[in-house]
């Protein structure tokens, strides 16, 4: 969620998106997602500031096309924040196959493997990775002595049906489309920091006034972690989820308690939905400072101090963690989902809702990718957001809460660890009723 307009940062998205053509599928290609099942281990230690890390990080994957596999790219998302000529993640030593420079904004590396690799086979890269956090208070950035660090580590990106997907990072939303992952993370800092991440974490001693903190994070889409003088109030949920709130120096202990207290209640309202949160842990970190009002990664979530927000970004466990989507082309798959799922844990139902919609033009769907939004930064919370809960309370009350409770809970079941499309949500949501669906898809501006 970036619900905050970042209206000079969406014009330089804009004009590198403008220069990207349009992605054609290949009907004849193979419409596997691949590489597969990625396993990333990763060794950083950080400076003095927890600002800048330094290590080592690797990479095994597998094949899972009938098409021979000659190359991977490895997405260096945060290149995005400095740019070409002052690079914030640097990849040095590749080993495992040949770099090629690098392309889209210095955001992706494109690495020739040294013999293709048949359905089944897999193979192995690894790399030096260096990251320096720039100054702002960013879902990649610092705000004085709290370092945040989403998308800093280097992902695979996937091929399917469409291409190596290769789009441009936005500032208003999410560019990010993952396969389900491994991940186990050594990080060496000093001890007076701590360092909520992604996953399970156990902290050791390291070398004098060091620690490290070793998390170990299974089936998530992506790793964040952050570093800091955090001040951490924790709990348990009913259902046996540990939540821990880190705060900067700019959120209250009062207010820490209380997005405590809601984000044990939240995540398991969502749980009783959509089925058991998988991860055992979740991490929240607050800082009032933050221009956007929210952001997710598995089991680690940025948030100021806000109801919705946190409720919002923790259902996106759910929407876009355990049932990924494509979150460039597909921006409602997750958003207007997981707004949807923070009104009903609020007990909003979203009456009459619909009657606001009014569409700019004929071409405002609320399916269009963020290439669309990019171009139209004030609608992108309006539609996507707005419209699209609305939308989901509509067909709600269409085809009755029962059966859109059954089928949101069987949808994530079916698609656990997986990725949802538009014409797959679509064709279960017509196979829960016998209500023909297709006008509704019409009105609703539902494309796919």
């Amino acid at each position: 969620m970036r619900s905050t307009l970042a209206l000079l940062a969406a014009l330089a998205v804009l004009l590198t998106a403008a220069a990207t053509p349009a992605r054609t599928p290949d009907p004849h290609s193979d419409p596997t997602r691949t590489p597969a099942a990625p396993a990333y281990t990763v060794e950083l230690s950080s400076d003095g500031t927890g600002t800048r890390w330094h290590g080592h990080e690797s990479v095994r994957f597998t094949n899972a096309s009938a098409e021979p596999l000659r190359e991977v790219y490895l997405r260096l998302w945060d290149n995005a924040h400095g740019g070409c000529a002052a690079q914030p993640v640097t990849v040095t030593g590749l080993t495992g196959g040949t770099p090629d420079a690098l392309s889209v904004g210095c955001t992706a590396l494109r690495v020739a493997l040294p013999a293709p690799l048949g359905r089944g086979a897999s193979g192995v890269i690894a790399f030096g990775l260096g990251v320096e956090v720039p100054d702002g208070t960013d879902r990649f950035g610092h705000d004085g002595p709290y370092s945040f660090l989403g998308n800093a580590l280097p992902v695979l990106a996937i091929r399917d049906a469409a291409g190596v997907h290769l789009d441009p990072y936005t500032d208003n939303g999410e560019s990010f489309y993952t396969q389900a992952a491994d991940f186990t993370v050594t990080l060496d800092h000093p001890s007076r920091l701590l360092v909520p991440a992604t996953g399970r974490s156990v902290d050791i001693p390291g070398s004098a006034g060091r620690t490290v903190t070793r998390a170990v994070a299974k089936r998530v889409r992506d790793f964040a972690w952050a570093a800091g003088p955090f001040t951490r109030v924790s709990a348990t949920s009913p259902a046996g989820v540990r939540i821990d709130v880190y705060s900067t120096a700019s959120v209250g202990s009062a207010d820490a308690r209380s997005m405590l207290a809601l984000a044990t209640s939240a995540v398991d309202a969502h749980a009783r939905r959509f089925g058991t949160y998988p991860y055992g842990r979740l991490a929240a970190v607050l800082d009032d400072g933050f221009w956007f009002s929210g952001m997710e990664y598995p089991g680690f979530v940025l948030d100021r101090v806000s109801t919705t927000a946190l409720v919002h970004e923790l259902a996106h466990q759910w929407w876009y963690g355990i049932v990924g989507d494509d979150q460039y082309h597909a921006p409602w798959l997750d958003e207007s989902f997981s707004d949807y799922a923070t009104d009903l844990a609020l007990g909003k139902l979203g009456e009459g809702c619909w009657r606001d919609v009014s569409w700019e033009s004929a071409a405002e769907r609320l399916t269009n990718s963020m290439r669309y939004w990019d171009a139209h930064p004030t609608r992108y919370g309006t539609v996507v957001y707005d419209f699209g809960k609305c939308a989901l309370h509509d067909l709600r009350r269409l085809i009755g809460g029962t059966t859109m409770a059954e089928l949101l809970r069987t949808y994530a079941r079916t698609h656990w660890y997986g990725v949802s499309t538009t014409a797959e949500f679509k064709a279960a949501a017509q196979a829960a009723t016998g209500t023909d669906l297709t006008e509704f898809w019409k009105l609703h501006r539902i494309d796919g």
